[in-house]
């Protein structure tokens, strides 16, 4: 497989900076060496730049950053595109905003090819607001909805030339969702998974359900890997800790399933903050999900001495 990472540097969408050193945090925790290594071809297309930004005023004062992520926006959306022709991408982040570029320039993607787009949303938050309704005012908790065509974003970003079908998105390991995302999600159409239905049922039943509804329909599968899916006593690198998040087992099991299911076509990795991690344990966590779902087995796992 020829695996394409595209670094893209935004912190403008969280509430706190640091998220701008993530894709260096990754390379360096050794990404392509673990990619290599399983026998994939692997090109760094390097660095996105943010496109010029245009001065914009919104009725939601709460609002930060508006013309920095709109530009942004711009310029991720094109640099997906054009890195989705052929092989695997993977999208370094970077705040969760940065989907709101990668999800539309692949759906654009998988609408001239003729197949759908899936997503699968790994994260605390389903990040469902419209600009309308954020009451923080961080845009990193706009970027599902915006892909998904939601009203309200209409020249702020940029004109969607081919939303995502909510019913084809699945919000997995949520537990942090404001009652105007809970309503939103619920007349969407969006498949919900939160910790409790995880608790209950298990990742696995919950997760090859949404799967086999991706390959009846000939789909294509875009990852987006929140560092807040996972539960914060194994990934502290992030800026909206919430506890209770997924185990180390429950991680690397939904992302061996995802390989051995031969539909994921690309993978957002977000959230990463290195400032706020521990001797890059959270990168080096993430390297190892990467890995397993790029068909490292459970078998092969190295053994770490500290």
């Amino acid at each position: 497989m020829h695996c394409k990472i595209l670094g893209i540097p935004v912190q403008d969408g969280a509430g706190r900076m640091g998220c701008e050193m993530g894709p260096s945090a990754l390379r360096t925790a050794g990404l392509v060496a673990a990619l290599t290594d399983l026998g994939h071809e692997v090109s760094d297309l390097g660095t996105v730049s943010p496109a010029p930004r245009r001065p914009l005023t919104h009725g939601n004062t709460a609002l930060r950053a508006l013309p920095e992520i709109a530009a942004w926006t711009t310029a991720i959306a094109e640099a997906t595109y054009a890195a989705s022709g052929e092989g695997t991408p993977i999208f370094l982040g970077g705040d969760h905003s940065i989907s709101a570029g990668s999800v539309s320039g692949l759906a654009r993607r998988a609408t001239e090819i003729g197949r759908p787009l899936f997503v699968l949303w790994l994260d605390a938050h389903p990040d469902f607001h419209t600009l309308e309704t954020t009451a923080s005012g961080n845009l990193h908790g706009v970027s599902l909805a915006y892909a998904c065509g939601r009203k309200g974003f209409e020249g702020y970003f940029p004109e969607l030339p081919a939303p995502v079908d909510p019913r084809h998105v699945c919000t997995f390991g949520l537990r942090s969702v404001d009652p105007a995302e809970r309503q939103a999600l619920a007349a969407a159409g969006v498949t919900v998974h939160d910790m409790r239905a995880i608790d209950e049922h298990g990742v696995a039943p919950l997760l090859r359900a949404f799967l086999e509804r991706v390959a009846a329909a000939n789909g294509l599968l875009h990852v987006s890997l929140d560092v807040d899916f996972l539960d914060p006593s194994i990934a502290p690198a992030v800026g909206t800790t919430v506890p209770g998040g997924a185990t180390f087992r429950e991680a690397h099991l939904a992302m061996e399933m995802l390989h051995d299911s031969g539909l994921v076509t690309s993978l957002d990795l977000v959230e990463l903050n290195p400032f706020l991690d521990e001797r890059g344990r959270t990168a080096t966590l993430l390297v190892d999900l990467t890995a397993s779902l790029m068909g490292r087995r459970i078998m092969d796992r190295p053994t770490r001495s500290h």
